[in-house]
């Protein structure tokens, strides 16, 4: 018997036995489809089944890149008039058990959406201090358990922020609450390592492989703290979605936007 908003049922449905509404028992990915063309579409499918093995679920042997690409594509309306399109697919394991499932098998669920682009003249961020992601190899994935960002998301809108900086257990700056974090000094571009419990970002794996090749750059991954922020001369984040999105303000700190414009540039120039 279940009471759903004070209805009363024999069974509200999937809904109720969901293991990734029940346990946070799934994972996700948000592609970007641009153009007659899904961008990084094999390193997203090669972590997302790293991911899924890291939660020991069970890859149908049909799960190929080649399954993966053509539902994504049937998703897609086309009817619909617009070049660009999000895609969030949801990988959860299905129903049975409490905490220990009775299967290892999975469902997959992917939504697509016409992706409008917002650009931003003041681009605003914080730390948010009041909860910290834990630097384990499980912070790394993208799973349905994203309380802190939403928390993070509620205070930076009360505050008239446009994002906020997440911390980990050692109050080192980990990431976005959307996005990996980058910090420029002098020719040095410096972004947290994974072992500090960033996402494992497609964007931020292709812009450093990408940075590794000019000669004019040093790509460093070293813990970020603090004053890093306040000695660095630009200051930008990383995703799937927007791809380079410069920060503007921290406090009373004003950023430039010059080298974060040059890589959006060769970004957008090797995906052509």
């Amino acid at each position: 018997m279940e009471n759903f908003n004070g209805n009363i049922f024999l069974n509200v449905g999937d809904l109720s036995s969901n293991r990734a509404f029940k346990y946070g028992d799934a994972l996700f990915d948000t592609l970007k489809y641009s153009y007659n063309k899904i961008e990084f579409l094999e390193d997203h499918y090669f972590r997302l089944m790293a991911s899924m093995r890291l939660l020991r679920m069970k890859i149908p042997m049909n799960f190929t890149l080649e399954f993966y690409e053509e539902a994504i594509l049937k998703t897609i309306d086309f009817s619909l008039n617009s070049d660009q399109f999000r895609i969030r697919v949801t990988i959860f394991r299905k129903n049975g058990g409490f905490y220990l499932p009775t299967s290892n098998d999975i469902n997959y669920l992917i939504e697509t959406a016409p992706l409008i682009k917002t650009d931003f003249l003041k681009y605003e961020v914080d730390i948010f201090k009041d909860y910290f992601i834990s630097s384990s190899l499980l912070s790394t994935i993208k799973t349905s358990n994203r309380l802190i960002n939403v928390l993070a998301s509620i205070y930076a809108g009360e505050n008239q922020l446009q994002n906020c900086l997440l911390l980990n257990e050692y109050k080192q700056i980990v990431e976005a609450i959307n996005g990996n974090i980058f910090v420029v000094k002098e020719n040095q571009i410096v972004t947290p390592p994974l072992s500090e419990g960033c996402i494992n970002g497609i964007y931020r794996k292709k812009l450093i492989e990408l940075v590794k090749k000019q000669t004019n750059y040093d790509l460093i991954e070293t813990p970020l703290i603090y004053t890093d922020l306040l000695n660095a001369s630009e200051v930008f984040m990383t995703n799937s979605i927007i791809g380079i999105q410069p920060i503007t303000h921290f406090k009373k700190k004003i950023y430039q936007s010059e080298i974060a414009l040059i890589l959006q540039k060769l970004m957008l120039k090797n995906l052509i």
